[in-house]
């Protein structure tokens, strides 16, 4: 069958092409249905980053996160008609001991492979997640999201020690949402912080136990403000925010790196050692993280319906006009996920 494809040839240009899909094999041909604009896609879509990586991975179709209708699936998992969650991470071989979203021979959709800003494709079964019963679709469109930040939870729970009373998270974006969103659920018991720097969006974290501005934060010598940490802000704030973090928590902490900052950063190294920390980066997220994520939203109606205070814009998509204003509304945005309807 034909399946029409959106690929941006170059910042700001979206060029339609065609391409045949062999349905006759064993992959379910889906739809995809509602996508979410991700950071990265906005840099791409406006040429943020370097002519080097827009001249190898361009053309490209974009967007990662995505639920899909299932149209046939031969292998009889899925009936027509039902909702999933595509894993944008492709891995190409078997590791013991390094995660699929770390390996070299991985490939990712819209990072050098096209995403799901297509009218058709087909996916194995296996990378296939059946949509948490009871989310709305908007919510399901990025999900793919909250599994990055279950992932990081996932690597904090095998490296951290177990004393973990005092949980901070510094961020009050979307991935800091999300991830004290599912720090709230799975740690009830522990005291949840979020730091941030504009006080209007910690207002929407009334989960928390503590909702602190940055620069209001001030502590002795040897008071210590968490056990743990996650740092959820990435770009210029990145560096401030870490080292922040080393000066606050508490001897033997564990650090989780979420934020992705274009720069090298400069850390206070000597408290890092003084304290024995430990700082792990986490990157993207795999099948299990996304079945561990579905899993936990299932089980608690509540976090969807709070992850859905998330959803800023929903734009119906018939054109290839509305793609570029759901990519301009998405730009806009300091806050919340800009969410495509997609109907071509």
């Amino acid at each position: 069958m034909i399946s029409t494809i959106y690929r941006l040839t170059a910042p700001g240009m979206l060029e339609p092409t065609c391409r045949e899909l062999p349905v006759s094999g064993g992959e379910v041909l889906l739809r995809p249905r509602w996508l979410s604009i991700c950071r990265a896609d906005q840099r791409y879509y406006q040429g943020q980053r370097s002519p080097e990586a827009l001249k190898a991975k361009l053309p490209m179709a974009l967007i990662h996160e995505c639920a899909a209708e299932v149209l046939r699936d031969p292998s009889g998992a899925f009936a027509p008609g039902a909702l999933v969650i595509p894993v944008p991470n492709l891995p190409g071989e078997t590791d013991p001991y390094i995660a699929e979203n770390y390996r070299f021979t991985s490939r990712f959709r819209s990072s050098g492979f096209d995403g799901y800003l297509q009218e058709y494709l087909l996916e194995a079964p296996e990378r296939l997640v059946a949509a948490p019963r009871g989310v709305p679709p908007e919510v399901c469109a990025f999900l793919e999201l909250v599994s990055v930040a279950m992932h990081a939870i996932t690597r904090f729970e095998g490296i951290a020690h177990g004393r973990r009373e005092r949980l901070a998270v510094w961020g009050d974006g979307n991935l800091g949402y999300i991830t004290a969103l599912l720090l709230r659920a799975l740690y009830p018991a522990a005291q949840l912080i979020v730091l941030g720097a504009v006080e209007e969006k910690l207002s929407l974290f009334s989960f928390a136990d503590q909702r602190l501005l940055v620069d209001s934060l001030h502590l002795g010598a040897r008071e210590t403000l968490c056990d743990h940490a996650f740092e959820c802000v990435g770009g210029g704030g990145c560096q401030p925010a870490l080292n922040q973090m080393i000066d606050v928590i508490a001897p033997e902490g564990a650090m989780a790196l979420l934020g992705v900052s274009e720069n090298p950063v400069a850390l206070g190294t000597r408290m890092v050692l003084e304290k024995g920390l430990r700082l792990f980066g986490s990157s993207r997220s795999g099948l299990a993280d996304f079945q561990r994520t579905a899993a936990l939203l299932e089980a608690n109606p509540g976090l969807g319906q709070a992850l859905e205070r998330l959803v800023s814009e929903v734009v119906p998509v018939r054109s290839v006009a509305d793609i570029h204003k759901a990519f301009r509304l998405d730009a806009q945005q300091s806050f919340g996920k800009t969410i495509l309807e997609f109907l071509l």
